[in-house]
């Protein structure tokens, strides 16, 4: 499996925020998000290749109590199913991060469910020649239905605009999901903008009876690797 990195912080975004835990990021993304922060996963994917066996070696070193297995697209690599399968036994809460677009038959405790609105579209990144591929299959309504049928989950939003309001809130109705495991969360990677965008958000979410979601990893470290 290629592992762009695993490493030993605390969650800095939603339900669980603050939980010390080890992240395993996998490299390789089907999406092209415009404002992605680790586009070593995805716009240039990196990493190394490794074996189940030693991808676990590496986790059991932090003796941790949470683990978190995101990307990237974690569900669309390799062994994903075997290596969360292999995770349970070793006591670990386990979150998978994904965008909800691909299905596949995880074990987790919580399934964080982060789609891509509009908004994400890279129309101008490297000429926007991954915006079409990108907008066809942000939102995959079925898979989102299966993912939130089947696993205690958060749906985590990332906001830039009051705008994307109305498309989030669409996107809630179709899937009648709870409103309280609905979080938003600022876009950006500069405290001083998160700040600015947090004030705003966290009346919808006052208003709407959704969660706010900081961004503690960027408060905390800025917007680097392995944090």
């Amino acid at each position: 499996m290629k592992i762009s990195e695993i490493f030993y912080s605390i969650q800095g975004e939603g339900m669980l925020a603050g939980t010390p835990s080890v992240f395993i990021r996998t490299s390789g993304c089907n999406l092209r998000c415009a404002w992605c922060d680790t586009p070593y996963t995805s716009w240039a994917p990196e990493g190394e290749d490794l074996a189940l066996e030693e991808i676990l070696a590496r986790v059991a070193r932090y003796r941790p109590h949470y683990v978190v297995v995101t990307g990237g697209e974690p569900m669309i690599a390799p062994e994903i199913v075997q290596l969360t399968e292999a995770l349970r036994p070793m006591g670990l809460h386990i979150t998978i991060e994904t965008a909800g677009t691909v299905f596949a038959p995880v074990d987790c405790h919580l399934m964080s469910i982060s789609p891509k609105t509009s908004n994400s579209t890279p129309h101008e990144r490297e000429g926007g020649r991954w915006a079409a591929q990108h907008d066809r299959l942000r939102i995959r309504l079925d898979v989102l239905q299966r993912l939130i049928g089947q696993y205690e989950y958060q749906l985590k939003f990332v906001v830039a605009e009051e705008e994307d309001l109305a498309e989030i809130k669409d996107l809630v109705v179709r899937l009648r999901a709870n409103p309280q495991r609905v979080l938003l969360m600022p876009e950006g990677t500069d405290p001083a903008v998160l700040q600015d965008r947090a004030l705003w958000i966290v009346e919808i979410c006052k208003q709407e009876g959704y969660r706010f979601s900081p961004r503690l990893h960027i408060e905390l470290y800025g917007n680097r690797r392995g944090v």
